[in-house]
């Protein structure tokens, strides 16, 4: 048991320093793998494709998408054992991912988007309704990802160039233009934002109550807040307005490789699902006026 834990921390590790994913990645990926090794009952170079496939048939309750994402954990974990030296074949390698259907995830409307904005009442100056319309208006304006708003520094953000330094996923860096609406409201809340709990925060754009850096689950419940207040009736989180950004920029003629430079897309084929979108809208809008629909 020592020993599998110790494999464990190697890998998360070789995940986090070399590969450069995400802790929520890093978290997921070494939870699969852990609880697959725990079941199987095998030392990693024992492992068969057998043992994978076995495994695979009892996990039921994982929709197509979870196990796809299982494969994918161990995969890279015996590819990872392969380059350790501690084995000379990948076990997954004659198994097939499950065929997933494209996903094409929920999209708000500019109106839609705009009520949500507008539903945050800032007319009081409140430092806190004015942080919550400033992160609204970054992340669809500028189309981030909640863990790139979470870590978002006051030193990455220049409002007189009108741009945005951000750090997504494998520390890469992109530069993303700051619409006017976004930069104001950004400088409005930095006017009345608090000191950070300690100086070592202090350069964290959006803070909490406890001056410390806003939360996933923060953030995440902020939208659905606000969506409520807005009479906006969409399963919606963070993502979403991401989402919205990319499709609305794409349905106004805007270059998918420049949509795919803002995103911090690796491949272009993330980015285009927004191309798929932006047909079912039309094609929806179509049929709903088609005289033989």
């Amino acid at each position: 048991m020592a020993a599998e834990s110790r494999i464990l921390k190697d890998y998360r590790y070789y995940l986090r320093m070399e590969r450069g994913l995400s802790p929520n990645t890093v978290a997921a990926y070494g939870r699969d793998v852990g609880e697959f090794l725990a079941a199987a009952d095998l030392a990693p170079r024992a492992v068969r494709t057998e043992d994978i496939e076995r495994y695979l048939a009892t996990r039921t309750e994982l929709s197509k998408r979870s196990q796809a994402r299982l494969l994918s954990a161990l995969r890279s974990f015996f590819d990872w054992l392969i380059l350790e030296g501690e084995r000379k074949d990948n076990p997954c390698d004659r198994i097939d991912a499950p065929k997933l259907g494209r996903y094409l995830p929920e999209v708000l409307s500019v109106e839609e988007v705009t009520a949500i904005l507008e539903s945050v009442n800032t007319a009081t100056g409140d430092w806190r309704a004015l942080r919550d319309r400033a992160i609204l208006e970054i992340l669809y304006g500028c189309g981030l990802r909640v863990s790139e708003a979470c870590g978002l520094l006051i030193s990455h953000v220049f409002l007189k160039e009108g741009f945005v330094r951000v750090v997504g996923k494998g520390n890469k860096e992109r530069l993303v233009p700051l619409g006017e609406m976004a930069a104001d409201a950004f400088a409005r809340y930095l006017e009345a934002r608090p000191q950070a709990a300690e100086p070592a925060l202090d350069d964290f754009a959006f803070l909490n109550k406890n001056g410390r850096p806003m939360s996933r689950v923060a953030i995440f419940n902020l939208v659905k807040q606000q969506a409520l207040v807005a009479g906006v009736n969409k399963e919606i989180s963070p993502h979403t307005f991401r989402h919205s950004f990319a499709t609305h920029l794409i349905e106004n003629g805007a270059d998918l490789r420049v949509v795919q430079e803002m995103l911090g897309h690796e491949s272009i084929l993330t980015t285009e699902i927004y191309t798929h979108i932006d047909t079912a809208t039309w094609q929806a809008a179509i049929l709903s006026h088609h005289p033989r629909r």
